[in-house]
């Protein structure tokens, strides 16, 4: 299921690069150029074929013109419903003293803390009404 929608994801980014660069008026060969990346990679990314890190977003972002942060959530890289979590991941990702597998090392043990939180907030929720139906019981 996560393989799933990381394909998925992937592939929506490069349906959206694609129609940018058409926007754009730009040729394959002319944002890979322009961004410092391979025309044969950069058609992978289009065709959802490949997931590129954020420093290559970046650099797309940069020769698109457009926010590289709508590229990270499009990426699947930063969340729209992050409050406080996307300024986290925007701090790693902006940060130039960390390589980029490092600043994806930090997004992946990030990514699982809030998803163990997640799990474990779920898991305590049945509890919690257990005990609050006991209470309830118990004051009666």
């Amino acid at each position: 299921m996560v393989k799933a929608r990381v394909t998925e994801t992937v592939g929506a980014l490069g349906d959206y690069l694609k129609e940018q660069r058409t926007q754009s008026r730009l040729s394959l060969r002319q944002l890979a150029d322009q961004a410092g990346v391979s025309n044969p990679y950069l058609s992978q990314i289009e065709r959802g074929l490949r997931k590129p890190s954020a420093e290559v977003l970046q650099q797309i972002a940069k020769a698109l013109r457009i926010s590289a942060e709508q590229l990270y959530i499009r990426a699947g890289i930063l969340s729209p419903d992050d409050g406080v979590g996307g300024s986290v991941e925007l701090a790693v990702l902006g940060d130039p003293g960390l390589t980029e597998r490092q600043k994806q090392s930090l997004l992946d043990v990030y990514a699982s803390f809030l998803a163990l939180n997640e799990v474990d907030a779920v898991a305590a929720a049945p509890a919690d009404a257990e005990e609050s139906v006991t209470d309830a019981e118990t004051a009666q």
